[in-house]
C-alpha cells in the first residue's frame, strides 16, 4: 500500500501575520490599545475561580483540594487584573505635549513608549525627547501617567553623544 498524500516541505509552510499586525495594511496613525482590555480576561478568571470554589465547596469527596486552590488562585489573579486594568485617558500625543512642557526646551525628535509602573501595573508613557538643534544639544527622559496625564518625573541632560569618525 502506497501513501499518495503530498509531503510538506519548508517552502510550503508560510508564517503569516494577522491582518491587524500586518504593516503592509497599515494606514494612518497607529493607536495604542487601551490598558482596560485587561478587564475582559480578568472577569473570566474571576468567573472560573468562583465556579471552582463553588464546585469544591459542594462535595469534597469527588474533588480534591487542588480544585479549591486553583479556584482561589484564579479569583485572586482575576481581581488583580480588574484592579490593574485602568482606562488610559492620555494617548501618546498628549504625553509628548506634556513632556515638552516639562523639559523646558523646544523638542525636535521624540518618541513615546507605553510601559507599566509599580505593583498595580499603572500605565505610563515613557518619552525620550531631543532638543530641536542639529545636532541636538539636550535630551530628556520623561514619565507621564497615562491615566491622569501628570508628569511623574523627568530628567534633562546635555546630549554628550558625539559622532565618531571611522576613517
Amino acid at each position: 500500500m502506497t501513501d499518495e498524500s503530498p509531503r510538506l516541505t519548508d517552502d510550503d509552510v508560510v508564517d503569516v501575520l494577522p491582518e491587524d499586525l500586518d504593516p503592509r495594511a497599515f494606514e494612518g496613525a497607529y493607536r495604542f490599545p487601551d490598558n482596560s482590555r485587561r478587564r475582559v480576561p480578568a472577569a473570566m478568571y474571576c468567573v472560573l475561580g468562583l465556579g471552582s470554589i463553588f464546585a469544591a465547596s459542594g462535595d469534597l469527596t469527588s474533588l480534591n483540594g487542588g480544585v479549591l486552590a486553583a479556584g482561589v488562585g484564579l479569583l485572586i489573579f482575576g481581581l488583580y487584573g480588574l484592579m490593574s486594568g485602568r482606562k488610559m485617558t492620555i494617548d501618546e500625543r498628549a504625553a509628548l505635549v506634556a513632556s515638552q512642557q516639562a523639559v523646558g526646551f523646544a523638542v525636535g525628535h521624540a518618541s513615546a513608549q507605553q510601559v507599566w509602573r509599580g505593583v498595580m501595573s499603572r500605565p505610563t508613557w515613557r518619552v525620550l525627547a531631543y532638543s530641536g538643534e542639529v545636532p541636538p544639544r539636550q535630551r530628556a527622559l520623561v514619565l507621564v501617567d497615562a491615566v491622569t496625564g501628570e508628569v511623574i518625573e523627568h530628567i534633562v541632560e546635555d546630549n554628550v553623544e558625539e559622532d565618531v569618525d571611522h576613517a
